[in-house]
C-alpha cells in the first residue's frame, strides 16, 4: 500500500526542513498533515490548594517538560507565592533547562539537567539528597518518572498541576489519509474517542514508543509501523523504511522508556556535590568572562590590602621613630635645670669666702689690742 498522505498527531515542528520528515516531503513526495491530538489544561488553583502542598517549602524542583516548567510557574504566580534564589532547578534535558530562561535569571539560579535520559538526572540529583524535592506532574496517578523516583528511594512530592484532555478529531476525514502517526497513550485514547470504528478502517496506523503499542493493544488496534528501532530510531525513519519496503527490525525501547531499566545505574549518596551545568557555549562563554573578571577584582582587592598593610606599617615606625626622639627632647629638658641650678648656687660659695675675709680681718683687727692690753 502507498503511502501519499500522513496525519501526524504532533505539532509542526518550528523549521520543518530541518526535521527528520524532511525527506518523506522532498524524496518521497508524501504530504504531511500536524495536528496535536490533545491539549494539556491546567489545574485550577482552587483545586491544587486542596493538596496542602505550600511550594516555598520546597528547596529544589524537578522539571521533565516544558509544560511542566509553564504551569509550574503559572501556579506560583496565582498562589502570589514566591521562591528563593537559592532554589534548586533540576531538569531532564538541556533543552528543558533552556527554556527556564523564560521564567529566571539562567545564569544566577542553581540549574542542573541530565546528559539524555531522566535515569541521567537521577544520578545528579543523588549527589543533593538532602534537598527537599518538588515534582509538578500531570495529574495521573503513576508516570515512568514517578516510579523511577520510587525505585531511586528519593523523598519527593507529587504537585498535580495539570491534566491532558483530548481533542475533538471530528474535523478530519481519515478516508483522506493513508497513515495515521501516533505518539502517546493520550493521542490513541483521543482517537478513539473521535472514531469508535477506527479499528475497522483501512488505515496504516504508526505508533513510537511500547506505551503507545500497548495502548493500541488495549483497543484492538492493529500496529503495521513500530518505532523506534534500531534502523529507525525516530517515526519519520520508521514510516520512509516502510515507504521503501524494508523489513521492520525489533523495536528498542524509546528515552522516556529507558528510565525504569536504568535506574538500578543510579549513583548512591555521595558528600561531594554536583557543580552547576552550564547549559551553553554563550553562557560558558559568559561565566568564564564574569570568573576571570572575579579573579582580577580578588588580586587587586589584595594588593591594595598589602599596600594599605605597608602604609600602616611605615606610618607606625615612623610614630614609634617620632616617639623616640621625643623622649630624647625631654630628658633633655629636664637634665639641664640641674647645670643651672649649680651656677646659680656659685654665688653663694663666693658670698661664703667674702664673709671668711671679713671675719679673718676681724680677727686680725682684734689681735693687736689683745697684745696691748697684755702689756
Amino acid at each position: 500500500m502507498k503511502i501519499k498522505k500522513i496525519l501526524i498527531s504532533q505539532p509542526a515542528p518550528a523549521d520543518l526542513e530541518k526535521s527528520p520528515y524532511r525527506n518523506l516531503i522532498n524524496k518521497h513526495n508524501v504530504d504531511l498533515t500536524f495536528y496535536k491530538f490533545f491539549e494539556v489544561v491546567g489545574i485550577p488553583v482552587s483545586e491544587f490548594r486542596k493538596t496542602r502542598i505550600h511550594i516555598s517549602e520546597y528547596s529544589a524542583i524537578i522539571f521533565n517538560s516544558k509544560n511542566s516548567i509553564d504551569h509550574f510557574f503559572r501556579m506560583l504566580k496565582e498562589l502570589r507565592e514566591t521562591v528563593s534564589e537559592e532554589m534548586k532547578y533540576f531538569c531532564s534535558t538541556e533543552a528543558i533547562a533552556l527554556y527556564l530562561q523564560n521564567y529566571i535569571q539562567y545564569r544566577k539560579r542553581k540549574v542542573f539537567f541530565g546528559n539524555q535520559y531522566f535515569s541521567d538526572l537521577l544520578e545528579v540529583m543523588s549527589k543533593h539528597r538532602e534537598e527537599k524535592f518538588l515534582f509538578p506532574c500531570s495529574d495521573e496517578k503513576q508516570t515512568e518518572y514517578t516510579k523511577a523516583l520510587d525505585k531511586a528511594k528519593f523523598k519527593y512530592t507529587k504537585a498535580p498541576m495539570y491534566t491532558s484532555a483530548p481533542k475533538d478529531l471530528t474535523k478530519f476525514k481519515l478516508e483522506e489519509y493513508d497513515a495515521i502517526a501516533l505518539f502517546s497513550p493520550i493521542g490513541v485514547r483521543s482517537l478513539v474517542k473521535s472514531f469508535p470504528n477506527i479499528k475497522d478502517r483501512n488505515i496504516i496506523i504508526a505508533a513510537f514508543g511500547t506505551s503507545t503499542h500497548a495502548a493500541l493493544k488495549e483497543q484492538g488496534i492493529k500496529l503495521t509501523i513500530a518505532a523506534p528501532t534500531q534502523s529507525a530510531p525516530s517515526m519519520a525513519m520508521a514510516i520512509e523504511n516502510f515507504i521503501m519496503g524494508k523489513e521492520q527490525d525489533s523495536v528498542i525501547a524509546s528515552k522516556g522508556e529507558l528510565v525504569r531499566h536504568s535506574v538500578k545505574n543510579t549513583i548512591a549518596s555521595t558528600t561531594k556535590k554536583a557543580k552547576p551545568v552550564i547549559a551553553n557555549k554563550e553562557i560558558y562563554k559568559q561565566r568564564m568572562e564574569e570568573k576571570k573578571a572575579q579573579a582580577a577584582a580578588r588580586r587587586a582587592a589584595r594588593a591594595a590590602e598589602r599596600a594599605k598593610a605597608e602604609k600602616e606599617k611605615a606610618k607606625a615606625e615612623a610614630a614609634a621613630a617620632a616617639k623616640v626622639e621625643k623622649a630624647k627632647v625631654e630628658k633633655t629638658k629636664v637634665e639641664k635645670p640641674k647645670v643651672t641650678k649649680a651656677k646659680v648656687e656659685k654665688p653663694k660659695v663666693e658670698k661664703t669666702k667674702v664673709e671668711k675675709a671679713k671675719v679673718a680681718k676681724t680677727t686680725t683687727a682684734k689681735k693687736p689690742a689683745a697684745k696691748s692690753a697684755k702689756k
